[in-house]
């Protein structure tokens, strides 16, 4: 099998839908693009667009990518497929103007043969048409071929695809059985003798230990084979340690080698129970939970394997050891990266099943399609050691009816048929399974949506806002809540709960046997939520909304100040870690509540918005960042906010104490100062007692910036490869002479590229951003701005210049090496 990545050389172009009778006749070719590509963020925002903030403003539409090249003679007696790892939405695909197949779903891989209509010896073309109109869902998806595409040529006698599956079955500390199922096809009318060699090998490239198996598979068979092979003294895979063995497979027919592949596993042992929640390796595990949509911020969804390496690796710095892919099956490329880095992933199959919560949803298509969307998803996970979960949906509308009940059991079924050695959750909102579903808050939210020609997030939004919370406390534990909820959660080893904290231990007592996850929950509620995972061995964890900061449902975190106009928004702003990547302060709350950081924390509300009403849903926490320079509020009141697990802490300014105050788990790890503002030095200790009852002193302090500014950058990457989706993010910042980062000085920054490389997106983390990300001259955001810099094919260097008035021009480059 040769797998042959084929982003190169695409074209592409939107398109009138109503035009789409000329397809054979043809449409302009449209522009050259690299692969992968969103074209939706290639958008102008729209304040009218009907997505409205679902999508952060930015429309859908009708698109054509185009790719020609020759198909040589050789290929008359091999079988080709192209894969899409993802092509966001409704894709049909055509080779030579014939139909060769389609997939609705926006985020599964899927794959076509190609072999019937090609022309040998001649130029070929593919065309996919993607067609993303309006309304089809809650965040921003992105437009087109967003995720890799290959090519597969293969013999006719060949490992299928996605057709080596490899497990785990039995671990302990000195043994282990690895379990390796290859298929293989034959699409020959022919028999054959097969021979497939099995190595397994170290992370240095030793063969630790090998296996074959033979036979004869019949001409238009599949054939799946069953190899148990014992490994010795195996180093494990776990979120500390994420050892990586390699599988190496070499398959013979009739003595003439035909291919041999590579995939990379873990060995480790999973278990649950109520009794001991999770354990990995025989080691109870608590999830540290970040729910995650898929976009990466300035280059919206384009999937490119080093921006989702860099957020994986962002998340776990900041103290998440799982994922949850909200609310659609991950990319590859993310599961890689958790691979690697020991980031354990919940994998979610759809935001809805047969009822929408926009008009164009994939409910249309869910009756049809389902059972084949979660194939491809368990497919595709089933070789990574990092997915422990599979999720049936996200906060489906059905959940309270009978049908709800039927399809979730029908879908833990059918991914139990396909891998059992995970387990199975939902995430499940008793919001939507109401009180009494003919008269359900439910069914009044989405008759008013209707109405209003909205969608259910902007209206849930608005219910949530002006609801009692002693209301939905009562909903929470109301016995027909209960009634509903054991009904729906007898298909699932997992019970996931969005938002219904109450249930965390109340339902151990009625049903002890019953594990349960916080698979959604309120950032805010941290100190509270993480109280009841570490006392409850059933409570496997909690999922925070959201551990990213996402394009889309516009404006769910951000604070309301009266007298403010109202602003269209750009990103969620509800996320521990913003768009650029910059950890936020709840990620440093969060961080204490887990027992990770010891050092405290300070941050300081915008002294604007002193005394000032706000109006906070509970996905929006303080607004404050970790800032001492607020020029023009001298002698003026402000909010200092401390975080820190210690008993106590004491404020300094500028030398002067600010007096003791409690702190620690018994005050939410959170004490406030109010003082007054003088530019200089702000200084927290944080008193902590050992063992010996001596006291422990551990500080953090911040330090007013001067006026006068540089351009100081930073790239996470100084050298690229030439290879077409290699990626490196530059980070640009005000400092002035000290490194101090002024937050509150406002530049516009222009950019400059030339050489090995483009840029892929350009911005700032501003949830009220009005821009586009292609745009040469961004203005800074907490004193910063953020460029991806994308390499071509061609080695050579890439040289990016930044200028803004007052400062000097700086830049930097940035090697590209060949692969």
């Amino acid at each position: 099998m040769k797998k042959i990545k084929i982003n190169q050389g695409w074209k592409v172009s939107k398109i009138d839908g109503r035009m789409l009778g000329q397809q054979i006749n043809g449409f302009p070719e449209g522009k050259e693009v690299n692969l992968p590509h969103d074209a939706m963020i290639e958008e102008e925002a729209n304040a009218d667009c009907l997505n409205n903030t679902q999508t952060a403003h930015l429309p859908g539409g009708y698109y054509r990518y185009v790719k020609e090249f020759t198909v040589p003679m050789e290929w008359k007696d091999k079988t080709i497929s192209l894969e899409f790892e993802g092509s966001y939405m409704n894709s049909r695909v055509y080779l030579n103007h014939n139909y060769v197949g389609a997939c609705h779903y926006g985020y599964s891989n899927f794959y076509v043969n190609l072999d019937q209509h090609f022309l040998y010896g001649k130029v070929n073309r593919v065309e996919v048409f993607v067609n993303n109109e309006e309304l089809n869902s809650r965040w921003y998806t992105g437009t087109g071929l967003y995720r890799n595409v290959w090519l597969f040529e293969d013999e006719l006698v060949h490992f299928s695809i996605d057709g080596i599956k490899i497990s785990t079955p039995e671990v302990e500390d000195d043994f282990a059985v690895v379990l390796v199922q290859p298929t293989v096809k034959n699409e020959d009318r022919l028999n054959h003798k097969v021979v497939i060699k099995t190595e397994i090998l170290d992370a240095d490239g030793n063969v630790v230990t090998e296996e074959s198996s033979c036979s004869t598979i019949y001409g238009g068979t599949e054939q799946n084979h069953y190899q148990r092979i014992a490994v010795v003294n195996p180093i494990l895979w776990a979120c500390e340690n994420p050892y990586l063995y390699t599988c190496r497979l070499t398959l013979e027919s009739d003595g003439d080698f035909i291919e041999q592949t590579e995939v990379k596993f873990g060995i480790r042992k999973l278990q649950m129970d109520a009794v001991h929640g999770l354990r990995i390796n025989g080691k109870q595990v608590k999830l540290r939970g970040a729910c995650i949509h898929h976009d990466n911020g300035i280059i919206g969804a384009c999937t490119l394997e080093m921006a989702e390496e860099r957020r994986c690796r962002i998340l776990k710095e900041a103290g998440f050891n799982c994922i949850r892919s909200s609310h659609h099956p991950v990319s590859k490329a993310m599961l890689d990266a958790c691979d690697r880095y020991g980031m354990l992933v919940m994998d979610e199959f759809s935001d809805m099943w047969t009822l929408s919560k926009n008009i164009n949803d994939y409910a249309a298509y869910f009756e049809t399609d389902w059972e084949k969307d979660v194939t491809r998803m368990v497919e595709k996970d089933f070789n990574h050691p990092s997915v422990i979960l599979y999720s049936t949906g996200n906060e489906i509308q059905e959940v309270g009816m009978p049908k709800g009940v039927e399809v979730n059991r029908m879908i833990a079924e059918k991914i139990r048929s396909l891998d059992s050695s995970r387990y199975v959750t939902c995430g499940f909102n008793g919001w939507l399974a109401g009180i009494d579903y003919e008269q359900t808050i439910s069914k009044a939210i989405n008759e008013k949506a209707a109405r209003e020609n909205k969608g259910l997030n902007d209206m849930m939004g608005e219910e949530l806002n002006i609801s009692d919370s002693k209301m939905i406390a009562q909903m929470e534990v109301h016995p027909i809540m209960t009634e509903r909820i054991d009904a729906f959660m007898g298909s699932l080893d997992v019970a996931g709960y969005n938002y219904l904290t109450l249930r965390h231990e109340m339902d151990h007592e009625r049903k002890p046997h019953r594990v349960v996850l916080g698979s959604e929950t309120f950032p805010c509620d941290i100190p509270e939520l993480w109280e009841i995972v570490k006392k409850n061995n059933h409570l496997i964890g909690d999922m925070t909304w959201t551990g990213y900061d996402y394009l889309g449902e516009a404006g769910l975190g951000t604070i309301k100040f009266e007298g403010e106009e109202e602003k269209i928004g750009r990103t969620s702003w509800s996320g521990d870690i913003d768009i650029t990547g910059k950890r936020r302060t709840v990620s440093y709350l969060r961080e204490i509540v887990y027992g990770l950081r010891k050092a405290p924390y300070i941050a300081v509300e915008d002294p604007a918005h002193f005394g000032v009403k706000q109006n906070k849903s509970k996905w929006a926490f303080e607004d404050s960042i970790s800032s001492w320079t607020w020029r023009g509020y001298e002698g003026k009141p402000v909010i200092v906010d401390v975080y820190s697990a210690s008993d106590e802490v004491e404020l300094f300014i500028n030398g002067k104490s600010q007096g003791r105050k409690p702190a620690g788990e018994k005050n939410r790890f959170t004490t406030k100062y109010e003082v007054v503002y003088e530019p200089g030095t702000v200084m927290v200790k944080a008193y902590y007692t050992d063992d010996q009852l001596e006291e422990i002193i551990l500080i953090d302090e911040i330090h007013t910036a001067e006026e006068n500014v540089s351009l100081v950058l930073n790239s996470d990457r100084n050298e690229l490869h030439a290879n077409g989706a290699d990626v490196a993010f530059i980070t640009v910042e005000l400092c002035d002479r000290k490194g101090i980062v002024n937050m509150q000085a406002q530049k516009n920054i222009m950019i400059e590229v030339e050489g090995a490389g483009t840029v892929q997106g350009y911005g700032n983390a501003d949830p009220y951003f009005q821009g586009t990300y292609q745009q040469k001259t961004i203005p800074t955001f907490e004193g910063r701005v953020q460029v991806a810099i994308r390499a071509g094919y061609e080695e050579g260097e890439v040289t990016v210049r930044f200028k803004a008035d007052g400062c000097d021009a700086v830049e930097m480059k940035i090697s590209v090496k060949g692969c």
